[in-house]
């Protein structure tokens, strides 16, 4: 009886341990890569996109290893938001050497586990993400929020020959007063980001996409969730190149056929952030039963019934999950940008939008940007055409939208959100909110058969006049 009771003893310990503090049988073979995930006593996934803290009792980033998950940088207070390079060699992540310090960016190399800062400023400096053409992206807390920032990872006479002459080491993407973090590098190698929905001005968490000089802002999809109980966040890209993200606290996907999200049918749970796809095409998620419980790390097979848990930590959240190893690298943008004060739009149709058909004419569009307060100025008007169409140069890098008005001066239709135009940006629109996924007519818009010449509402000829809505 003394032995029977000392076996079940044994065993019962073991089960205790790994549910724990352990993990499945190494985890490493069963997908064939290490894994890094972060480990946070207390996770909230969304408090960047408010400015604040996501992990207020600190966060250590896990490298796990053949069944064995150790600290990846145990010298540091704190670490978190781990990104592989493209070859798979080195490490990019936010991370504090000292408790009070700010969250700053570094890189470690792993075959040797040497660390080196790559970004140094008085803020928080988070998210970061590789670029092609040795740069990296990353969320930059400023007095207007967290800006997209992109950086050169080191300094060549290589990059000199592959960026435009006079390309800034460091590069702002974003201009509008929200916060903005990134999410992912798309294959063709825009920048997947989050930021509250109307951008600019909105609460509920959407995705979008800009590209890697900071041209081209655009929402991911237009079929924005009604309500916050739709927000979307922690996107990912997969090798099929559909998008998967978190929706409340289940997964849904964006995939190329279709001009609206498609949700994933997966085991019950709650999930929470980014996935990472294995080359197995297996996905690690972080999921929880409940509110009232930390995120564990699981590996689910997508369409299988259940979900395999892999890694359990006793008081802390395990979120954020990338495989360590090679992948493709995506596409580097060719800027066309100029080094301009200004860029041009030109809108082929503005009377067409998702939102339905105008109740009126329009016969004239205002520019509106923001005041140092955040209040909307305008900056002038521009006549539409019979077709639509209207074209205009518009002040640069900073929050722009456009309100249409009728005849007698009344809004038939405006944008409640904000972009911008990089300077020297040549962008053109399909209408008002149509939607990335809609296609110009193929004809002249009208506009350009009365003038090539944009009208000037950049503001620089006459000061700023607040401009009611």
């Amino acid at each position: 009886m003394i032995v029977g009771f000392r076996v079940v003893g044994v065993a019962g310990f073991c089960v205790l341990l790994m549910a724990t503090c352990g993990f499945a049988p190494s985890i490493s073979q069963s997908i064939g890569s290490d894994v890094i995930v972060t480990a946070a006593p207390e996770y909230q996934p969304l408090a960047a996109l408010h400015g604040e803290e996501r992990f207020p009792k600190g966060a250590q980033l896990l490298l796990i290893h053949e069944g064995n998950a150790e600290p990846l940088v145990p010298e540091f207070a704190a670490s978190a938001d781990a990104s592989v390079s493209f070859d798979g060699r080195s490490v990019l992540f936010a991370g504090k050497k000292a408790v009070g310090d700010p969250w700053q960016i570094w890189e470690l190399t792993l075959a040797d586990h040497r660390v080196r800062q790559v970004v140094s400023s008085s803020t928080d400096a988070i998210r970061p993400l590789y670029l092609p053409g040795w740069r990296l992206v990353y969320a930059l807390r400023t007095q207007s929020g967290f800006q997209l920032q992109s950086a050169r990872l080191v300094e060549s006479k290589a990059l000199d020959e592959i960026e435009p002459a006079g390309t800034k080491a460091v590069l702002p993407l974003t201009y509008v007063a929200a916060n903005a973090i990134p999410a992912d590098v798309l294959a063709d190698g825009r920048i997947l980001f989050e930021a509250g929905f109307p951008l600019g001005e909105g609460a509920t968490p959407e995705m979008f996409l800009v590209y890697s000089d900071g041209s081209g802002v655009e929402s991911y999809r237009c079929d924005h969730p009604a309500t916050a109980a739709g927000a979307r966040w922690g996107g990912r890209q997969l090798k099929s190149g559909d998008v998967v993200f978190t929706q409340g606290g289940s997964l849904a996907r964006f995939t190329s056929p279709l001009a609206h999200e498609e949700r994933v049918v997966s085991p019950r749970g709650e999930f929470g952030g980014g996935i990472a796809e294995t080359a197995s095409g297996e996905w690690l998620v972080s999921a929880r039963e409940s509110a009232q419980v930390r995120y564990v790390l699981k590996l689910w097979k997508p369409g299988a019934a259940a979900m395999q848990t892999v890694l359990v930590r006793t008081g802390e959240n395990l979120v954020d999950p990338v495989v360590v190893g090679a992948r493709n690298r995506p596409k580097r943008h060719p800027s066309g940008l100029h080094d301009w004060d200004y860029g041009n739009l030109l809108a082929l149709d503005a009377r067409v939008s998702r939102d339905g058909a105008l109740k009126g004419v329009p016969a004239s569009v205002r520019l509106e940007t923001q005041d140092a307060d955040g209040h909307a100025v305008a900056m002038g008007t521009a006549p539409v055409e019979n077709d639509g169409s209207f074209f205009v140069k518009a002040p640069a890098d900073r929050a722009i939208r456009f309100v249409l008005l009728d005849a007698k001066g009344s809004v038939l239709r405006q944008e409640h959100g904000w972009f911008w135009m990089k300077s020297g940006e040549q962008r053109i629109c399909v209408g008002c909110h149509a939607g990335p996924e809609r296609a110009s007519e193929n004809r002249v818009p009208q506009v350009l058969l009365r003038t090539t010449t944009p009208v000037d509402l950049t503001g620089f000829a006459h000061p700023l006049q607040r401009g009611g809505n």
